[in-house]
């Protein structure tokens, strides 16, 4: 996708996948740009981080997208920024999330000090959830003003966990050692280059965040960072003479160089300064703990919530979207990050086809009726139950067709019931053979003979989307 274009002084209209419209540019970094959007169906305004794949892996950073990925999918809250769906091209990698309208939190600060009702709302926005990723076993590691945005309602919302931690980072000794964050706002532990609780680190970033809000300024400044650093380990800041004793002795049990010492995050929703006015949100206490969001189940869709999955067709003529994130983590065992979206994971196979939706289920109706299975058909959904008892009962399959462009299908079976074993083989010795002249490619299969310029939605083919996957 080329990026917009001034012509004549205007921006000539430029469409992502037939989906999105992209607008004017937001921000950028190193190797991302952030951009206005639309999704052309809903009208829903959305902001799209476009990052170029080829300078992402010459640094090294592919593992830190794959990572940030998996986080933003792990958090969802009312409080943190929502991904809800990742694309690809051959060079670029498309992170479509929600717009924030008010822009960043440091802006405000940037014009000095904040009231403390407002700073105190912000904090207990911050705090709530920041306990959220930590219930989830994320830590952020770069908690900054300039990583929180505000809505249209100036509710706060927790962006950019590129170097957020999940607990596969955590080394034997159960702490992480990598060093990263912004130096003002980093824990001492996390300075010293020791193993460090990241947990304990993100609350000292919070009550970093606490002090900027009310004073305006940061708690350790220094033209000379070693001098700087010094002071941070000592924790020796001076509250203004602003600072109302309640919100000094809450900043002083956070701002604790001894992470052992420090106030812990439950401590902190019990403090009477922090309590004053706050309402915990309920629109995210019933998660499954395994879960990532609060996702529906029903016989029409796969999964009813805007989110990087399955999306629902909005009619029953056509199959279900597969969208270029699922084909990346079903397509390759390299980045499979389905353990992270499931609570439970269910034995399954997946192949992709270049027929149509409707040529694929005429084919599977009618090798259900040729290995004498029952079937039940609904939607783009074939449900295959099989006649003789196995260790665990009778074979119940189904296979299901999804969209990924006109050209290019996905069909995912799964085992309902019966025997693990029993379903692989059934998958090896009947499905695969009577499949063989309709599959493109199975999953796990080498793919190297797949034609790189087969085009998925236009500018996507399945080559490029493994070349994400493994490279």
């Amino acid at each position: 996708m080329a990026e917009p274009e001034q012509k004549n002084g205007e921006t000539r209209r430029n469409m992502l996948f037939g989906k999105y419209e992209i607008g004017r540019l937001l921000g950028q970094g190193t190797f991302a740009k952030v951009y206005y959007a639309k999704e052309i169906q809903s009208g829903e305004s959305v902001a799209i981080k476009i990052i170029n794949k080829d300078q992402v892996r010459k640094e090294g950073l592919m593992e830190q997208i794959k990572r940030e990925i998996s986080v933003m999918r792990l958090v969802r809250h009312p409080n943190v920024v929502e991904l809800k769906e990742v694309m690809a091209t051959k060079g670029k990698i498309f992170f479509v999330m929600e717009y924030v309208r008010g822009g960043e939190l440091f802006a405000k600060v940037a014009k000095g000090k904040l009231p403390e009702e407002a700073a105190r709302k912000y904090f207990q926005q911050l705090i709530s959830a920041v306990d959220f990723c930590h219930s989830r076993g994320v830590m952020h590691r770069d908690l900054k003003p300039e990583n929180l945005l505000l809505d249209e309602h100036e509710n706060l919302k927790i962006s950019d966990f590129g170097l957020s931690a999940l607990p596969e980072h955590l080394r034997n000794d159960g702490l992480l050692h990598t060093q990263c964050g912004t130096p003002a706002y980093v824990a001492p532990e996390v300075l010293k280059r020791k193993g460090y609780d990241g947990s304990k680190a993100d609350i000292w970033s919070c009550g970093v965040i606490l002090f900027v809000l009310l004073a305006g300024f940061l708690p350790f400044q220094e033209e000379n960072i070693m001098k700087m650093y010094r002071k941070v380990y000592k924790a020796e800041y001076v509250f203004p003479k602003w600072f109302s004793n309640d919100a000094k002795k809450l900043i002083s049990k956070i701002i604790v160089s001894d992470p052992d010492k420090r106030i812990s995050i439950e401590s902190i929703m019990r403090n009477s300064w922090f309590h004053k006015g706050f309402a915990r949100s309920s629109s995210f206490l019933q998660l499954p703990i395994g879960g990532t969001s609060p996702l529906k189940f029903d016989d029409d869709t796969t999964i009813t919530t805007k989110s990087v999955s399955k999306t629902p067709s909005p009619t029953k003529s056509k199959p279900a979207f597969y969208n270029a994130f699922e084909l990346i983590s079903s397509m390759s065992s390299g980045f499979d990050l389905s353990n992270l979206f499931e609570n439970k994971k269910k034995t399954k196979s997946l192949f992709t086809s270049k027929l149509s939706a409707s040529a694929i289920m005429m084919k599977l109706e009618a090798v259900a009726k040729g290995l004498r299975f029952k079937t039940k058909v609904k939607a783009f959904k074939v449900k295959m139950q099989g006649s003789e008892e196995g260790r665990k009962g009778k074979l119940l399959i189904t296979a299901e067709v999804f969209e990924v462009a006109p050209e290019v299908a996905i069909v995912e079976f799964s085992k309902s019931s019966g025997d693990s074993l029993e379903y692989d083989k059934f998958c090896e010795d009947y499905v695969r053979p009577a499949l063989k002249d309709i599959v493109w490619s199975w999953q796990g299969d080498d793919n190297s003979s797949v034609d790189d310029n087969s085009s998925v939605n236009g500018s996507t083919s399945y080559g490029s989307l493994q070349d994400l996957a493994v490279n």
